[in-house]
């Protein structure tokens, strides 16, 4: 790992850049959480959080997603260094 650490996507912060490392979900939110291109190896940048920190904005690829905590949860990643 190389002293990076692993998380899960929930505890990043807004700035912070990641790389997927898992993905814990089974069934439709599995199927979900891949289809918007959070699969192993997929870099992406927190952009903002909504007031209540739910949903948070995430940069991947070359789109803007939303997702709840609820999904986010079940995403662990690596930090990367800024």
């Amino acid at each position: 790992m190389h002293g990076h650490k692993r998380i899960n996507l929930r505890a990043l912060q807004v700035g912070q850049k990641a790389v997927v490392r898992a993905i814990s979900a089974h069934g439709e939110l599995g199927r979900r959480i891949r289809d918007m291109g959070l699969v192993p190896g997929a870099e992406m940048t927190v952009l903002g959080r909504a007031p209540l920190k739910d949903p948070v904005a995430l940069r991947v690829k070359d789109f803007t997603l939303a997702l709840r905590n609820s999904e986010a949860d079940f995403i662990h990643v690596e930090v990367l260094a800024s």
